[in-house]
């Protein structure tokens, strides 16, 4: 933090994008959210262009939707892989984590100064006592909404924060991480200084669910997400949502993500309150490429992880949902 500082204008950024997810979260606002960017941050000059694009078109658009930038450092892995930016920010096995702390947070910076609000996956439980600052929404994975660890995380956390679905399909796991969340906790983690501390939280009010589809199929369509929300009003929550249009939802497909996109919209014109926003994947280019052994090779603006769709198509889908809602 000392090394990569912020301005006050940046701060301000964080704190009434914050806000303003909470207003649409509460009711307070009408908009909806689309948090919307590549799989994961690579390459710091595309995902930059790739930022300067989304600023012009969040201009057009903000009236009736918050545009919040996916900047996803840290990626967890169902056996093995590269772990992401802050991991191993040359992509070479050297990881040099200090540089990609240093990096990913410069990054940040930098889109702040953009104008663009932030969304990232936590993942180490040490990690957001680096970054985290200058995150607006915040999620824990399909892989680890089980874990004690990443929800008593969650109730510490300064922003809104989704819950995905387990990578088998289950809602109740990430119900209960919800309901974990908004609770006090009391665990051993670090500072600010980096010293073990005894951490406590007052709890997280505005944890809610993402469903992003699963083993057992997609689950953005009509019926479950209306079954969803009676799960949510069932164990005391709010029913909110939010739907991923990639992973189990798009079957790993990027082509599909326009189909689940325009679903979800459609239903959010019919009435479905309990949608406030949605995850798209997408990058400069559409696709995704292997990391190979000489980081030079890769393809400018190409996903190295997850498919996403091109910018163009995204373009044309943001504008397609304004000119709808």
């Amino acid at each position: 933090m000392d090394m990569v500082p912020v301005k006050p204008e940046q701060i301000h950024t964080v704190f009434k994008s914050r806000n303003d997810i909470q207003n649409i979260i509460n009711e307070s606002s009408e908009k909806i959210i689309i948090l919307v960017g590549p799989c994961s941050i690579h390459d710091v000059q595309a995902c930059l262009e790739y930022a300067n694009k989304l600023k012009k078109l969040s201009q057009k658009v903000d009236d009736k939707i918050m545009i919040v930038m996916r900047t996803y450092f840290e990626k967890p892995r169902t056996t093995t892989g590269w772990k992401g930016f802050i991991n191993d920010p040359n992509l070479n096995d050297s990881f040099d984590v200090h540089e990609g702390l240093r990096k990913a947070r410069g990054f940040l910076n930098q889109v702040l100064h953009i104008g663009l609000p932030t969304a990232t996956e936590f993942l180490d439980p040490f990690m957001p006592q680096y970054y985290a600052d200058l995150i607006s929404w915040g999620a824990i994975g399909a892989r680890t909404v089980e874990s004690q660890t990443h929800r008593q995380l969650s109730s510490g956390l300064s922003m809104p924060v989704g819950f995905k679905n387990g990578t088998g399909g289950s809602i109740q796991i990430a119900i209960d991480a919800i309901i974990a969340a908004k609770n006090q906790h009391v665990f051993l983690g670090i500072n600010e200084k980096g010293q073990a501390s005894v951490v406590k939280t007052s709890g997280n009010p505005y944890g809610h669910l993402i469903l992003r589809g699963g083993k057992t199929g997609p689950n953005y369509d009509e019926e479950s997400v209306t079954s969803a929300a009676e799960s949510l009003i069932n164990n005391g929550l709010t029913p909110k949502l939010i739907i991923d249009c990639s992973h189990g939802n798009s079957s790993k497909d990027y082509k599909n993500q326009s189909k689940v996109f325009k679903s979800v919209i459609k239903q959010k014109l019919n009435g479905q309150n309990a949608i406030f926003g949605l995850m798209l994947e997408s990058h400069l280019n559409p696709g995704s490429q292997k990391i190979s052994s000489n980081p030079n090779d890769l393809q400018y603006g190409v996903s190295v992880t997850d498919q996403c769709v091109g910018w163009d198509e995204t373009e044309d889908l943001i504008n397609w949902a304004y000119n709808e809602l």
